[in-house]
Parts: structure tokens; sequence; C-alpha cells
């Protein structure tokens, strides 16, 4: 089973404008939005992305099980917390369906400093120019489940998100995308709207969400 939730984010609570400073902050909000996990200290997969429509901020979340929606509004506005079954959607997608779809990436490479690849992990670099962070999306459509046409589709937001660790904060390259997609293979596509996308997905990247056109 999986599951779509969203809450409105309420910036004006003391307690979201002290806490909310991080994408770290945001992923414990999660996590303890499924209190039976947290208290088990377990940790299912779960996708997360903060939007923003007609001026207010949504926190949505897609996940194998419901939230508690009381703990899920600890940083929302009250009585807007929802969770919906998602398989109804997601059976329902087709080859050849065209989609308008977003996504928040880490659009990132390995840069090897050996001359055998192989045996090297190397260095994780960002991609940072509007070319190389539309290649990174483009490059890996296929393995999705889906195909692009550049001319649909492009990075509405660049930066970075901030993540605190110890005194000092890591900036996570971050790029929105947003246009239109063509579904190619139906089942790789779901999987991709559950599991995600790329790299650092318990820090707000990775989430898909896609709407049929028309």
């Amino acid at each position: 089973m999986s599951y779509l939730s969203r809450v409105e984010i309420d910036y004006k609570k003391p307690k979201s404008q002290i806490d909310l400073k991080s994408v770290g902050a945001f992923h414990n909000w999660v996590e303890q939005s499924f209190p039976e996990e947290w208290e088990n200290r377990e940790r299912s997969r779960k996708l997360w992305r903060v939007d923003v429509l007609r001026g207010k901020h949504y926190l949505l979340i897609v996940s194998d099980s419901t939230p508690d929606l009381r703990r899920l509004e600890t940083y929302g506005v009250a009585g807007t917390a929802s969770a919906k079954n998602y398989d109804k959607f997601l059976n329902s997608l087709r080859n050849g369906m065209r989609m308008q779809f977003r996504v928040t990436l880490n659009p990132v490479v390995s840069i090897s400093d050996t001359p055998d690849a192989r045996t090297s992990r190397g260095r994780v670099v960002p991609h940072v120019t509007y070319a190389q962070q539309m290649n990174f999306l483009l490059d890996r459509a296929q393995k999705l489940g889906f195909s692009l046409n550049e001319n649909e589709f492009t990075v509405i937001e660049r930066g970075y998100s901030l993540f605190m660790k110890s005194v000092k904060p890591i900036r996570l390259s971050k790029a929105v995308y947003q246009g239109i997609l063509t579904i190619s293979d139906a089942d790789v596509m779901r999987k991709t709207l559950v599991e995600g996308i790329g790299k650092k997905k318990a820090y707000g990247f990775g989430m898909m969400t896609v709407i049929p056109l028309g």
C-alpha cells in the first residue's frame, strides 16, 4: 500500500519559526508523524517535499502507511492534514499517458580522482549550471519509466537546501523541475513515484508527482 499525505505549513507558529530552519528538521517532522516507527526506531521508506501553491506552503509525503494526522499538524495549520490511498491513482497509469510533473532533485555527479574509476567512489560534485541540471534528468528519464522532450520541461527553481550538521551547515544542491512527460513503462513509473529519484531522499529530494494532462 502507498499513501499520499499533505498538510499546510504554518510558518506563523513560533515553534515553526524556531525549528524549521533546515531540511533535517523537516526530516524529523516527517519521521515523528509515524509515531510507532519512531518509538520502535524503525524507518520505512518515505518521500517528502515542500510545495508552494497560491502562496501557501504544503508538506507532501509518500509513504507505505498512513501518518498520525495530529502529529503531521505539529508545524501545520489545524485541520489541514490529510492522507489518501495512492494505489488507485498509481494503478491507473498506462504507457503513452502524458502527464504534468514536478520533482525536486539533488543533481550531483561522482568524479573519480583515480585512473580506475571502478575501484573508487570518487568525489560527489553538484551540477550547478542550468544545462547540467537539465541533462541530469534527461539522461535518467528512460530508466525511470518516462520520456522527456527538452522543450516541454524546465528548471523552475535552482539553489541550495541547508542541512544543519553540528555547527557548520551543509549546502545540498537543489533543482526543481516542472513540465510534461510521457509514460514509457508504467510499471517502472509506479516504482519511481513511490521510491523516488536520486540522492538525499530523506532530506526532501526525489519525490515526483504527476497529474494527467487534460
